[in-house]
């Protein structure tokens, strides 16, 4: 099972760990991709501060972490399951996983982002600030920058069973699983039950919180029809149909009766 998270806006402070090493980083073959971003970035954040607030769409509040993207090179690192902070990975909770669900966190989940591309939780990054929705002045939009690299890594990565993505929308533009990576595929919305509305805050606690449970029970479903039966078993009220042709992903809402 790949599990495919947004990152987070908010993100922890650096920590105390040894500077970014990209070689380290997971998918090798985004290597080139992530340093024509990091390069541009950091001379961006270390030219002209109130340009680099433009592009990165950052309030005067925030800049600080313009700073902060001008020192990527060389600030101190920790678990990108670390960094990411935020309603989702509250609820998923990664410190408080018992051994065997944190190995299975590491082989499992894939956080997609602006900088990175992509990332394994065990992957140290350190903190910065660059979403996939930023247009850098040479490379342009970072979702259209990332497709190709995407394109290349993504469906090896994505193995020969279940593809769970849980992206945002401005993140899931950076790949959209194709052929027959894409017919075990499932997205997920969360629905208030009553109402059949999308909900907002609790549709990222819902995922953490699903993701969370299937890590902690060891269940890594075959495929979209077994993660239905799976999340059912586990309490969750899921609506599912298969698509209506082959290479389509699946659309499951699970449906809650609180939103908070």
């Amino acid at each position: 099972m790949l599990v495919l998270l947004p990152p987070s806006e908010g993100k922890a402070s650096s920590g105390r760990g040894a500077p970014l090493k990209p070689e380290s980083l997971s998918l090798p073959g985004l290597a080139a991709a992530r340093e024509a971003v990091l390069g541009e970035l950091v001379d961006l954040c270390a030219g002209d501060e109130d340009k680099a607030r433009e592009v990165l769409g950052l309030s005067e509040g925030l800049r600080g972490e313009v700073a902060k993207n001008a020192a990527l090179r060389t600030a101190a690192t920790r678990p990108a399951g670390e960094v990411y902070t935020g309603v989702l990975y509250d609820a998923l909770g990664l410190a408080s996983l018992d051994a065997a669900a944190k190995r299975r966190a590491a082989r499992s989940l894939l956080v997609f982002s602006g900088l990175w591309g992509a990332v394994r939780v065990t992957d140290r990054i350190p903190s910065y600030r660059c979403s996939m929705g930023v247009r850098l002045p040479a490379l342009g939009a970072l979702g259209t920058h990332w497709r190709g690299p995407m394109a290349e890594a993504l469906p090896e990565a994505a193995g020969t069973g279940l593809v769970l993505d849980l992206r945002s929308a401005a993140y899931a533009a950076a790949w959209k699983p194709k052929g027959e990576v894409a017919g075990r595929t499932a997205t997920v919305r969360v629905l208030h039950a009553p109402t059949r509305k999308v909900v907002s805050h609790f549709n990222k606690a819902t995922k953490g919180r699903m993701v969370r449970s299937l890590l902690a029970a060891g269940i890594a479903p075959a495929g979209p029809a077994e993660l239905v039966e799976a999340l059912r078993e586990l309490g969750y009220e899921v609506e599912a149909e298969a698509p209506a042709k082959a290479g389509q992903a699946w659309a499951l809402d699970v449906l809650v009766t609180e939103v908070h």
